[in-house]
């Protein structure tokens, strides 16, 4: 560790930042001018866009053997985007939770952990094998199909209004933006994530809870910023619909290749990150179903609930 390790860590949060402000702001310009639901732009572009540092670890730990990374990277982002982000983008400005969202991607997100869970534990105890994680892969190629039906209806049943023409931007500058915004996000991603690995291992922390913390939360801090960033700018569609969005993609993406190059073995610890999970989604799934909005005293709870996993697994680690 050195004063480099601390300067490009730095470096790493501030392209993050910059980066989604311009991510935000083109892609939500990109969804109105191609008359694309907000909600489905947050799905797919943004929520694939920032898990780009989730699959680049997860796949780059399979390849190399270190499982723990894999997984827990995996898990470990979905808890703290489930519970963090959230959380903080609740506490900045209440969080509306469309129909959309409560009838179709949050189920199917508990669905998609409950898959998860059945693969790493029942069918084929403690790994994830070949056909299960083609499976996976089938499951995301027909949940991008369903999507994309979705975003063709929608526009019929509810067409966008034009935006104010006196802010109206060229298509291809936003664009421009959007590309300039990933990259920033990814490269920052990137950069974090390496150097907080550096300054966790010469602290001596261990794989397993360099996994589920500094490189689920590195990887996160994309979905973080995004969500964050797009909550400030009312941007409620975004902001949620990456969260969930990237949570569904971590699983049934990013683990389906992940365990295609390598099966992927787990321990009977990792149950009980599933099931944690597998809780903050159902969390999420109850404020739905009894609020329109995910309010600031919700989200200083998830927070908490979030700060007590944390102190759980540096205990169990």
């Amino acid at each position: 560790m050195s004063f480099l390790n601390v300067f490009l860590l730095i470096l790493g949060m501030a392209l993050l930042i910059k980066g989604a402000d311009f991510f935000v702001d083109g892609s939500s310009r990109i969804a109105k001018a191609m008359k694309i639901p907000p909600l489905i732009i947050g799905l797919t572009l943004v929520s694939m866009g920032t898990s780009a540092p989730e699959a680049s670890v997860s796949i780059n730990g399979a390849i190399n053997g270190l499982n723990d990374i894999a997984i827990g990277n995996v898990v470990g982002s979905n808890i703290f985007n489930t519970l963090f982000i959230l959380g903080v983008s609740a506490i900045i400005i209440p969080l509306h939770i469309s129909k959309d969202m409560k009838r179709y991607d949050i189920p199917i997100m508990i669905a998609v952990y409950l898959v998860l869970l059945l693969f790493s534990f029942v069918i084929s105890p403690l790994v994830l094998e070949l056909f299960e994680s083609i499976l996976l892969i089938v499951l995301f190629v027909g949940y991008m199909v369903f999507l994309v039906f979705r975003a063709k209806k929608t526009a019929k049943l509810q067409p966008l209004q034009e935006e104010n023409h006196a802010k109206k931007r060229p298509l291809w500058l936003s664009i421009i933006f959007t590309a300039v915004g990933l990259a920033g996000v990814i490269f920052g991603g990137d950069l974090v994530v390496d150097n907080a690995s550096i300054i966790a291992q010469a602290l001596g922390m261990s794989e397993s809870l360099v996994g589920l913390t500094i490189v689920a939360v590195g990887t996160s801090l994309p979905e973080l910023v995004t969500s964050v960033v797009a909550s400030i700018k009312k941007e409620n569609d975004i902001a949620v619909g990456n969260v969930i969005g990237s949570n569904i993609f971590n699983v049934i993406f990013i683990l389906g290749v992940s365990s295609t190059i390598s099966n992927l073995t787990l321990t009977m610890a990792g149950l009980f990150d599933m099931l944690v999970m597998l809780g903050s989604g159902l969390i999420i799934l109850i404020i739905s179903m009894f609020s329109k909005k995910m309010t600031r005293w919700q989200g200083i709870v998830t927070l908490l609930l979030y700060v007590g996993y944390l102190a759980y697994i540096i205990v169990r680690n």
